[in-house]
């Protein structure tokens, strides 16, 4: 078997440099089309979600990076200690990366850093029922549909299903060999290693 050549994924934190950045990529049609708010983010609600993160112990912000290049945003919301869990999501705002496989990276190092470096049991997230790429993605890497919020949201003047999924630290033990194997089939380093 020959692996394609892979590219460099990273996950760095958000710094100040990137608050242009984020708030372009969260007004693109890409990015909206998927978020559960489609109206344009004004700089002043964008300087206040931007400015909250600072010391906000239930979330983290990742820009993801590409051969450098930042390309898409990933986070843990609803980080919950007590009880051992959070929520997640991730974007790819470059068309220039979608189809590399950085998706199943930034899924594989987002699952190992919550049950591993964290130590958490349950890592969830909701996805639009529409999205069924990503809510298959993460079926793929064991996650479990555990709701179906009807009506959850309003797109595009309509409204909008959304998936709510989960996964468990004992259910990704069995499912981590399988998914490291496809990580290197795509020619990446496995993260955590």
């Amino acid at each position: 078997m020959t692996l394609q050549t892979s590219h460099v994924v990273i996950l760095r934190d958000v710094t100040q440099d990137d608050r242009q950045r984020l708030l372009d990529w969260r007004n693109s049609p890409e990015v909206a089309a998927f978020m559960y708010s489609d109206h344009e983010i004004g700089q002043a609600e964008h300087d206040r979600w931007f400015d909250g993160m600072a010391g906000d112990a239930r979330r983290r912000y990742w820009v993801i990076e590409v051969d450098g290049e930042p390309v898409g945003l990933a986070n843990l919301a609803d980080i919950d200690v007590r009880n051992r869990r959070c929520a997640w999501a991730y974007y790819l705002a470059s068309p220039s990366v979608r189809g590399l496989g950085v998706g199943s990276y930034i899924e594989f190092w987002m699952i190992e850093y919550v049950f591993g470096t964290l130590g958490f049991d349950k890592l969830w997230c909701e996805v639009l029922l529409s999205n069924e790429s990503v809510w298959k993605l993460h079926e793929r890497y064991g996650f479990q549909r555990e709701a179906l919020f009807r009506h959850h949201v309003i797109k595009d003047g309509a409204p909008a299903n959304v998936v709510g999924l989960g996964l468990l630290a004992r259910d990704w033990s069995s499912r981590r060999d399988q998914m490291v194997q496809r990580l290197l089939e795509k020619g990446y380093a496995v993260p955590f290693a």
